[in-house]
């Protein structure tokens, strides 16, 4: 699975815009959490089996046929990963929980472009985004699987690429490698974030985005460095090296030429 990725990719998708003690009392955030805070301290307020299918709501929701628009399930991931972090719900469960449903959510996606694509795009609702949607196709079309990973880090592409790629037609095998990649990758950053950020959860929130993006991209251009070095030298040892025994076989061909050649 090969990313190449180009400098004009990176300036286009970064301008596109364990568990915790079960039971034990959770410190409310510092004033500074605000709306971010409040909305926290609800979340606590509900059983943890609500919490996993809330959150693997959202986060499938946001890759379902252009929801994303309107539903942060990058937000939902971020915050589970709070809610985990004051021992609410169990940190590994919810990286799980929104994985499986990212990866579910770009499937729905990616079967609702292929059958219904075309006339999903001609609605007159997308108008506004109709750049913007050239702008994902082009990027799709450059660098295929590439685009459906690096799509999962992007607000916009996250939400519109499953559907574009099932509209083009791309076997759902290869989709489906990159988009459980894009996926796992995705998932479990945005889990781990909030995790780490505890109730420094506002500062977490301005760097999700942007700053998640140039992340990945700097890992995958480092991989992509790594498997064409990799290649390169597979294909140097593949080649056939002469012997010395082609070596003498070609000088005592050229020394034993006819007489008559001789004079």
């Amino acid at each position: 699975m090969a990313l190449a990725i180009t400098t004009a990719d990176i300036v286009m998708l970064v301008g596109t815009g364990g568990r915790g003690s079960a039971g034990g009392g959770a410190a409310p955030l510092t004033q500074n959490g605000g709306p971010v805070g409040s909305l926290v301290e609800r979340i606590l307020a509900i059983d943890g089996a609500v919490v996993y299918a809330l959150i693997a709501l959202l986060v499938f929701a946001e890759d379902a046929l252009f929801i994303g628009f309107v539903v942060p399930g990058e937000t939902a991931a971020v915050l589970g990963g709070v809610d985990a972090s004051r021992g609410h719900i169990w940190l590994w469960l919810t990286i799980i929980v929104v994985v499986a449903a990212a990866v579910i959510g770009d499937t729905v996606g990616y079967e609702i472009g292929r059958h219904m694509g075309s006339r999903v795009l001609h609605w007159r609702r997308l108008d506004r985004l109709r750049d913007r949607l050239q702008t994902a196709q082009n990027f799709l079309a450059r660098r295929g699987g590439a685009a459906v990973f690096l799509g999962r880090f992007v607000a916009f592409f996250r939400a519109v690429m499953p559907f574009l790629a099932g509209t083009a037609g791309m076997p759902y095998p290869r989709f489906l490698a990159y988009n459980a990649a894009g996926g796992a990758c995705w998932g479990t950053g945005c889990v781990l974030l909030g995790y780490l950020a505890g109730n420094s959860y506002k500062a977490v929130e301005h760097a999700v985005g942007r700053g998640v993006a140039l992340v990945v991209l700097a890992v995958v251009l480092l991989a992509a460095a790594a498997w064409r070095l990799r290649r390169r030298r597979a294909e140097k040892a593949s080649r056939p090296r002469r012997t010395d025994t082609d070596t003498d076989t070609d000088t005592d061909t050229d020394g034993d030429q006819p007489a008559d050649t001789q004079r």
